[in-house]
C-alpha cells in the first residue's frame, strides 16, 4: 500500500494480538504549538527557570501530548480510519523531555461482537526502551473498508510572542526622548530615523552634512518633517558634534548611523569630550532566543576584542546595570568558558572564577555571578544536573558573558540565524547609552534596540542604577 494512502483493519478483519505503532522525536515546538492549541500553558511544560525548581529538574513534554499519539495509531493505523474512540485508560510512568523519540504502539486484546468494540492495550516507550505510559484503549471498529489518501497536512509554524513587546509598548507610551543620529547619509541609516520616529520612540535629531542627509532621504523616499537637521562637514565632525550635543543634554542618547562604529565610539571615549565614565565602554546583544525560556544578553560582542579582568568587571556591571533598570531585581550571570572547572591552561576559566569571587566580595554588585560555566550548562538546567553543577545560575543565565569578542560575536550571530533570535544592540558604560545596530538587522531588532536605550534613559532619569 502506497505510503500517502489510508486503510483500515474492520473488525471482522481484526484478531487478538494484532499490533501497530508509530514513532515521533518531540520538539520544543510541538511543546509549543501543544500548549497553544490546548490552552495549558503550565510553566513546567514552557520554563526551563520554572521546570528547574519541579520534581524532574527540566521541561517536561505535556502528558496528554503522548496520550495523542496513542490517537493517532488508532485513528491511522489499527483499526484505523472510521475507528470511533470510545475511552482510554491511562498511567503515566515517565517524565518525557524534547529531544525524545516516543513509540506508541497497541495491540487487540478483545473483540466484543455486539457493538463491533476492541479493547487494547496502549503502550509508549522513549528511546531507551522505557514504558512512558500505559493503558487500554475501547473503540468501536469499522464496519467497511476504507482507502482514503492523506493529502498535506497545513504547515504549522510557531510564532512566538516577542518578549520585548512589554518593554516596546512601555516606551510607546512616554513622550519621545530626544536621540542624535549620527550621519545618516545612507538609505538604511535614515529609514531607520524615520521608523524610530514614527514609532514614537525617539525625537531624531539628524546630525551629519546636510545635503548627504537630504539626498539619503529622497533615495529613501522619507519625509523629514519634525527631525532637525545639524550640519557637520564630514562623518568625523558629526561624531564629535554628536558627542557635544549629549554632554550639553540637547540629546539623550546616541544612534550610529552610516559612519564606521570606530569612528563614532572613539569620539565618545575621547578624554576630553566628557561622555567618558570611569567605566570600560562595552556592548551588548539583548536577545530574544525562541528556544530560551526568557531573554538572555550576550556580553561583549563587538567592542572589546581581549578584555583583560579588570575589563570584564566592567562589562558584567554595565549588563547588570541595564537589566536591573528594566526591573530584573537581582540578574544571573554566567561566565562562560569551554569547561566549567578552572584549569589554569585556559585563562577564561581563571577570570570566570576571579569574577565570581569579585562578585560575592562586592566588586560586582546587584546580580549573581557564576563561572565558569560552559555554554550548556548555563542555559540548560538538564545539562547542569547531569553534571552535578549547584549553582543559582546554572541553567537559567540572564546575562551570558563570553571570553572574548570573537566568541561573544560567533555566538550572538549563531543565535540569530540559526536560532532565529530577535537581538537589539547597545553600548554601554558612557554617559548614555549608543544605539548601535547592523544594516542587515530586521526592523524588529532596531526598533527593540532604540525602546530600550530609551528605557534606560528614563528610569536612570527617574532613579535607577546609575
Amino acid at each position: 500500500m502506497p505510503a500517502d494512502i489510508l486503510t483500515n483493519h474492520t473488525f471482522d478483519e481484526l484478531a487478538i494480538g494484532d499490533q501497530a505503532s508509530l514513532a515521533r522525536t518531540v520538539s520544543q515546538d510541538d511543546v509549543a504549538l501543544f500548549a497553544a492549541v490546548s490552552g495549558d500553558v503550565n510553566p513546567a511544560h514552557l520554563d526551563a527557570g520554572f521546570a528547574a525548581t519541579g520534581p524532574f529538574g527540566h521541561i517536561v513534554v505535556h502528558g496528554m501530548w503522548t496520550a495523542a499519539l496513542v490517537s493517532a495509531v488508532l485513528g491511522t493505523r489499527l483499526p484505523g480510519p472510521g475507528t470511533i474512540y470510545l475511552g482510554q485508560e491511562v498511567r503515566f510512568l515517565r517524565p518525557v523531555s524534547p529531544g525524545d523519540t516516543i513509540t506508541a504502539s497497541v495491540r487487540v486484546t478483545e473483540k466484543a461482537a455486539a457493538h463491533q468494540i476492541v479493547r487494547l492495550e496502549t503502550i509508549c516507550t522513549n528511546q531507551k526502551g522505557e514504558k512512558v505510559l500505559e493503558g487500554v484503549a475501547t473503540v468501536k471498529a469499522p464496519t467497511a473498508k476504507v482507502l482514503w489518501p492523506t493529502g498535506r497536512l497545513p504547515e504549522a509554524v510557531v510564532r512566538h510572542q516577542s518578549r520585548y513587546d512589554r518593554f516596546i509598548a512601555e516606551a510607546r507610551s512616554l513622550p519621545p526622548v530626544p536621540a542624535a543620529i549620527v550621519h545618516p547619509c545612507s538609505k538604511a541609516a535614515i529609514l531607520g530615523a524615520a521608523e524610530v520616529r514614527d514609532e514614537g520612540l525617539l525625537a531624531p535629531l539628524l546630525v551629519g552634512p546636510e545635503a548627504k542627509i537630504r539626498a539619503a532621504a529622497e533615495e529613501a523616499g522619507v519625509s523629514l518633517d519634525g527631525m532637525e537637521i545639524e550640519d557637520t562637514p564630514h562623518s568625523h565632525a558629526a561624531a564629535a558634534r554628536a558627542v557635544e550635543l549629549a554632554v550639553a543634554g540637547r540629546v539623550s542618547l546616541l544612534v550610529k548611523g552610516s559612519l564606521h562604529t570606530d569612528e563614532l565610539l572613539g569620539a565618545v571615549i575621547s578624554k576630553t569630550a566628557g561622555l567618558r565614565t570611569e567605566r570600560r565602554i562595552s556592548h551588548i546583544y539583548a536577545m530574544d532566543v525562541p528556544a530560551y525560556g526568557k531573554p538572555v544578553i550576550v556580553t561583549d560582542a563587538a567592542i572589546n576584542i581581549l578584555p583583560t579582568l579588570e575589563h570584564k568587571r566592567d562589562i558584567c556591571q554595565n549588563a547588570v546595570d541595564l537589566l536591573r533598570l528594566l526591573g530584573m531585581e537581582q540578574p544571573k550571570v554566567a561566565i562562560l568558558a569551554a569547561v566549567e572547572t578552572v584549569n589554569p591552561a585556559m585563562p577564561a576559566t581563571l577570570d570566570a572564577a576571579a569574577l565570581t569571587v569579585m562578585a560575592a566580595r562586592g566588586q560586582i554588585t546587584g546580580a549573581l555571578v557564576d563561572g565558569p560555566l560552559a555554554f550548556d550548562n548555563a542555559i540548560s538546567p538538564e545539562a547542569a544536573l547531569t553534571k552535578g553543577i549547584t549553582s543559582p545560575v546554572a541553567g537559567q543565565a540572564d546575562i551570558l558573558l563570553v571570553p572574548d569578542l570573537e566568541a561573544g560575536n560567533m555566538l550572538a550571530k549563531q543565535l540569530i540565524y540559526f536560532a532565529g533570535a530577535t537581538a537589539a544592540g547597545l553600548v554601554l558604560g558612557a554617559r548614555v547609552p549608543i544605539v548601535l545596530t547592523s544594516r542587515s538587522d530586521p526592523l524588529s531588532a532596531r526598533i527593540a534596540s532604540a525602546a530600550l536605550a530609551k528605557l534606560a534613559v528614563v528610569r536612570r532619569a527617574a532613579g535607577g542604577p546609575a
